[in-house]
């Protein structure tokens, strides 16, 4: 039951992590989601994995410890209240920058380099001007 446990984790370790270096940010949603769920069960699994163990006292005299079983009801409240949050920061920065990109850059796929789809600029306010008039220089 070990084996099928620890492999369970850490095939959800694995996809997390392959999810979280994806280039959008849904992916990379699901990456951290499912990396919390590893988490989870590894914290529940710190107090020993047991069958036909009661999970409160008084009910066999053999019971389970619930010091992980409450670690792992705070984590999932926290980890559902981070997902919440990184979705809106995702829906946000697509609405804001028009793409759903990491970095907020597209790849060109015929050369590899980042296309800026944002035409933001910003003020350079160096005096090389004669007249010290401010230039828009793109980023």
């Amino acid at each position: 039951m070990e084996l099928l446990y620890a492999s369970c984790v850490g095939l959800l370790v694995s996809c997390g992590v392959f999810l979280i270096l994806r280039s959008r940010t849904f992916p990379v949603v699901l990456g951290l989601t499912m990396f919390s769920y590893a988490v989870n069960l590894f914290l529940f699994s710190s107090g020993r994995l047991s069958i036909n163990q009661a999970a409160v006292l008084g009910y066999s005299s053999e019971y389970a410890d619930p010091l992980p079983q409450a670690l792992v009801l705070t984590a999932i409240v926290i980890g559902f209240a981070m997902t919440a949050f990184v979705v809106i920061l995702a829906i946000r920065g697509r609405t804001d920058l028009g793409n759903d990109h990491v970095d907020g850059q597209e790849v060109d796929k015929k050369s590899d380099k980042h296309n800026d789809s944002n035409t933001d600029s910003i003020i350079d306010t160096s005096s090389s001007n004669n007249n010290n008039e401010n230039k828009k220089v793109k980023v």
